[in-house]
């Protein structure tokens, strides 16, 4: 498995997820300049968070267009993976790779804490190995983190299974008070209708390492490894 993290203008968390990647999990990785339209044989592309183009607009919407993201689109399609986390979450809306958008914070303030989030299924590369039972301790830092679609397609995620996380207390509650941004029905993540492109607000790679004194969200590694391993 060859992973390729994308850089955009404004990436900050590259460094972060390609340490995660490198060095904390063995793999192999290439980073990939927007600009660029070349995946470089990758097999596993990564959309990191940071701010690309200074979320002018909408966050994710400008860097949408960069010249790799052709390339990143034709993968998807052709059934490669994609993982998008925080403005690679929002990216990967405004590209058509997953459905709904990402709104600015119901109390319209950049949020950077502590979250605990809960899978909600184990039909997903990312989530294969997770409990469901068992919330994880993940950071956010965000501005738009509220996910928002229509009603249709909201009914259209659960039916599908295609919710992978929802925000929820240290206890595993899933209620109003540990929804951090207002996003519908608490949701943290979602994957596509063919299981092979997914987002998350929250930030694994920060939470996956020893040194940091959290690991919860190493598992999301260690399920994608497990299963394209197996």
């Amino acid at each position: 498995m060859k992973f390729g993290v994308v850089i955009f203008p404004g990436s900050n968390c590259d460094e972060d997820m390609i340490y995660v990647l490198e060095t904390v999990m063995g793999q192999q990785v290439e980073r990939l300049w927007h600009k660029e339209p070349d995946l470089k044989g990758c097999d596993f592309i990564v959309l990191p968070g940071g701010f690309s183009y200074g979320d002018y607009l909408r966050s994710g919407a400008i860097a949408r267009f960069s010249p790799i993201m052709k390339e990143v689109i034709a993968h998807c399609n052709k059934g490669g993976y994609a993982f998008g986390v925080c403005n690679g979450f929002q990216i990967l809306c405004e590209a058509g790779l997953l459905p709904g958008a990402l709104l600015h914070n119901n109390n319209q303030k950049f949020i950077c804490k502590n979250v605990h989030i809960k899978a909600q299924t184990n039909n997903s590369l990312v989530t294969s190995q997770i409990d469901l039972n068992q919330p994880l301790k993940i950071p956010i830092a965000h501005a738009e983190g509220r996910f928002y679609i229509d009603e249709r397609s909201l009914n259209s995620l659960n039916e599908n299974d295609q919710m992978l996380f929802r925000y929820c207390d240290e206890k595993g509650n899933v209620n109003e008070e540990s929804n951090p941004n207002g996003s519908l029905e608490n949701i943290a993540g979602i994957c596509n209708s063919t299981r092979n492109v997914f987002g998350l607000m929250p930030h694994p790679e920060r939470a996956a390492d020893e040194e940091l004194n959290n690991v919860d969200g190493k598992i999301l590694f260690e399920s994608v490894l497990n299963l394209v391993s197996a």
